[in-house]
């Protein structure tokens, strides 16, 4: 367990923020840092590194039956520019640990074991999130991936493996052959840690769907133009992120609403904004729901479009329905909880996760550790020893079990 504890702080150092966090994101020179310290710990145990065109590393250990399918366990290294020490790096350190283990006791599993650091989970460089495992598994094509700009500087993906190093020759679809997926993460949310488990069995994620909003209006002077006759966009798109709050609170409290990015234009001083756009998204357990949040917010719009007469439109960019996590698995990791005596409850995440693509080829399943009062994509996220601890256990004894079993999701 100490080894674990030491990987995860000497992974921190990578990126590390004066304010006790990290800033790491996808495919930038610490993201390369963070992979090279990642290869360097599985060559040190025997790990076959393959990098494929998208960047996803894989780190095999093979298994008894090398035409066995292989059990893939992992997560990312990559992280938010005001992130943390553990969303991420402790699914990715938790399976090297694994695989760590293994070699120490000579144990050798029927099946090979993969571990995988997906590339760009965060988003926060190249959207949409989890775009490396989007690739890999088909959901969007390698030439979508490869092409998209980075939002910071425009950089494209492509580019950014080539100077980074971490262009790879694999096919990405290689990862979609495999028996099965898992993934630890820290919850990101504080349902855990107030409710007293040390665990949580992920069985399904939130439907998502995330748009930009543009609204079009007319540039005008700020010192001329009379309020009335004003075609203001900029607050044309704040009352529509009002209503759209509104919407979700007295429908669907149960879900999420959330605007991360507010594109204002011209942006000049003494100009009446004639332009804004935002970024937007809308979670919650049932599709159905997600849907009908957004047509109400889509006919209030409308109506703020047509008093303010502006004009309003949305693309969607980013969506997703319901993940359904394998139900056996599931199991799995319940009756390894149970034998470890680790208090653990079912749950469905709000946050999008590599998983979730990757549970659209092969059977998966994620499993959460609290982190202390829900703190995420911050610097002071944080978690326990004992916490970190308990979810290894619980994730080693279940994918080692499956990597074993003739029938892994049985």
């Amino acid at each position: 367990m100490d080894r674990l504890w030491d990987s995860l702080m000497e992974m921190a150092r990578i990126g590390a923020t004066p304010e006790g966090g990290n800033n790491r994101p996808a495919l930038s020179a610490l993201d390369g840092e963070a992979r090279a310290l990642l290869a360097r710990w599985g060559q040190e145990i025997g790990l076959t590194l393959s990098v494929d065109r998208l960047g996803n590393m894989a780190l095999r250990r093979e298994g008894r039956d090398s035409a066995r399918k292989p059990v893939l366990v992992g997560s990312h290294l990559d992280t938010q520019p005001t992130g943390g020490k553990f969303d991420g790096p402790y699914g990715v350190l938790a399976g090297l640990e694994i695989l760590r283990a293994l070699h120490e006791s000579g144990t050798v599993t029927e099946a090979p074991i993969v571990l995988v650091n997906w590339t760009s989970e965060e988003g926060c460089r190249f959207s949409p999130s989890m775009i490396g495992a989007a690739g890999a598994m088909g959901v969007l094509s390698e030439a979508e991936v490869l092409g998209r700009r980075a939002i910071d500087d425009g950089e494209r993906y492509g580019d950014a493996l080539a100077r980074t190093g971490w262009a790879g020759t694999a096919d990405p679809a290689a990862l979609r052959d495999a028996a099965a997926y898992f993934e630890a993460h820290i919850e990101q949310g504080p349902t855990l840690e107030a409710e007293g488990y040390d665990l949580g069995i992920v069985t399904g994620g939130f439907a998502t769907e995330r748009a930009m909003v543009s609204v079009h209006g007319k540039d005008s002077h700020a010192g001329t133009t009379p309020m009335e006759m004003r075609q203001d966009a900029l607050l044309a798109a704040a009352e529509m992120m009002v209503a759209a709050e509104r919407i979700l609170l007295t429908r669907a409290p149960e879900g999420r609403c959330t605007v991360n990015r507010v594109i204002v234009e011209p942006g000049a001083d003494g100009v009446v904004p004639g332009g804004a756009r935002f970024a937007m998204d809308y979670r919650h357990p049932s599709t159905e729901t997600l849907h009908a949040l957004w047509a109400a917010a889509e006919e209030e719009w409308s109506a703020i479009a047509a008093r303010r007469r502006v004009a309003v439109s949305r693309e969607t960019y980013w969506a997703f329905p319901r993940v359904e996590f394998d139900a056996s698995l599931a199991a799995r990791l319940r009756a390894a909880a149970t034998r470890h005596g680790a208090k653990q409850r079912d749950m469905l995440s709000g946050a999008g996760h590599d998983a979730y693509h990757a549970a659209s080829r092969m059977p998966a399943v994620m499993l959460f550790i609290p982190c202390h009062g829900g703190i995420s994509h911050h610097p002071t996220e944080s978690i326990s020893r004992e916490w970190a601890e308990i979810g290894l256990r619980v994730l080693a004894e279940a994918v080692i079990e499956t990597a074993n079993s003739k029938r892994p999701t049985a």
